[in-house]
């Protein structure tokens, strides 16, 4: 029989009667409020960072392949041939097998290595040309870059952002007259879809005209790309620039799973490309944005530390106040022969139960709230400023239960120490305690 358990059952069981009860339910509330609020400030950080990387990954993809000058930008592409041993088959790739240093609780190993396998390989590959241009209507004026896309465009991404009109058409026989334009632009020029209107090109010191037919608005939410970007046909971009059919900017490539980004870049660059094209990942050609969202680590880092800390101060004046209060308990233990780590055994145990309460409590708000987020959308943000007219939750399960063992291990460890005090207590004077 687990003695140190069963008086801490009857302890918790008579605890309730007693002056300490409102300290130990502050302790349960203060526990519940922590773990809530860490499910829901790492579910929303999940969400709005996976939200705002699914955006820009959709408009862009995930891997550009391109002419390798290490000094282009992204208007300056020169053409590359479009027919390459590896177009399109390359959305074919199956998971490949890749070296990874051994890690022992978060450190490399030398000259330890393992074989891996990336969780998935390329899911799409497709071409792509931009140009800048200007948009002429009766009204307005305004700047805009023109992205041509061809028909092996995936429309999956942009079909869940179009608000009005229909996908563009690209006829067999000539390139397409219609474009995609954002609500931002169609706001700003104040046009609708079937509207028509010129946009200008300089090309080669000459001033060259195209007429276009709004065929669709979207809205991603991202203002920078919304703003500033138009789809076409890319036969339009081809016949401006002045290059053949058989030549495009580069390559979109979209891979199955974000997490083998780096490592299916580096593969394709070295085994899959000829010596003049280059690839690089969204995250390196648009460094800022990621930056910006890895920023949100920090944060959610400090809210889990404050939250921790929070539980743990609770716990620990909680415990303490349970150890004065049963004094006379400890000197009688002490004079029946109970060693001291029985007797603080008891109040771990009492401190685990009050933890498990705290914890109970707070998994149901937390998960309730993020759920109720899920599915009526209460929490709304500004569009202009987070790209996102809703507040996003993540909700990983795993996650929580990571959340929980964390807050349990963490003060169930600092609560050791308050229960030291119990070696401090005689018998004699104990069971004097008044």
């Amino acid at each position: 029989m687990n003695v140190p358990f069963f008086i801490a059952r009857k302890v918790a069981a008579t605890g309730q009667r007693s002056f300490s009860r409102l300290i130990i339910r502050i302790a349960i509330v203060a526990v519940a409020l922590s773990v809530s609020v860490m499910i829901v400030s790492t579910s929303l950080i999940a969400g709005f960072k996976n939200e705002i990387s699914e955006k820009i990954f959709g408009f862009w993809g995930h891997i550009h392949i391109t002419e390798a000058d290490v000094n282009r930008t992204l208007l300056d592409l020169h053409p590359v041939e479009k027919q390459q041993d590896f177009y399109p088959g390359l959305d074919t790739m199956a998971p490949v097998e890749y070296w990874q240093p051994y890690q022992l609780f978060g450190w490399e190993i030398p000259n330890a290595m393992r074989a891996r396998f990336t969780h998935g390989g390329v899911r799409h590959i497709q071409v792509f040309a931009l140009t800048p241009g200007i948009i002429e209507t009766k009204n307005a004026i305004e700047g805009i870059i023109l992205k041509g896309v061809s028909t092996d465009f995936d429309w999956e991404f942009l079909d869940k952002y179009l608000q009005e009109g229909t996908r563009l058409e690209m006829p067999d026989s000539t390139a397409g007259d219609g474009i995609l334009i954002s609500r931002q632009t169609a706001d700003r020029l104040d046009v609708k879809v079937g509207d028509r209107f010129i946009v200008y090109f300089v090309e080669n010191n000459q001033q060259l005209r195209r007429a276009f037919r709004i065929q669709g608005i979207y809205k991603t939410g991202l203002e920078e790309y919304d703003r500033k970007f138009a789809l076409v046909d890319i036969r339009k971009i081809q016949q401006l620039l002045g290059w053949e059919e058989n030549q495009v900017a580069g390559f979109e490539v979209f891979v199955d799973d974000i997490r083998d980004l780096s490592i299916l870049a580096e593969y394709i660059y070295v085994e899959k490309l000829p010596r003049n094209l280059y690839a690089e990942t969204i995250r390196e050609k648009f460094p800022s944005i990621f930056e910006w969202l890895s920023l949100q680590d920090i944060n959610e880092k400090v809210i889990l530390a404050l939250m921790l800390v929070v539980g743990i101060i609770n716990m620990v004046t909680a415990l303490l106040i349970l150890i004065l209060e049963r004094t006379n308990m400890i000197g009688i233990l002490k004079a029946i022969g109970q060693r001291n780590w029985g007797i603080r055994q008891i109040f771990l145990y009492y401190g685990a139960f009050i933890l498990s309460l705290g914890l109970f409590w707070g998994n149901l708000v937390g998960i309730g709230l993020c759920l109720i987020q899920q599915h009526f959308k209460v929490i709304t943000l500004s569009e202009a400023d987070y790209y996102l007219s809703v507040a996003p939750v993540e909700l990983n399960l795993f996650t929580v239960l990571g959340l929980n063992l964390l807050t349990m291990a963490v003060t169930l460890l600092f609560l050791l120490l308050p229960s030291y005090l119990v070696s401090r207590i005689q018998p004699v004077q104990a069971i004097r305690f008044k």
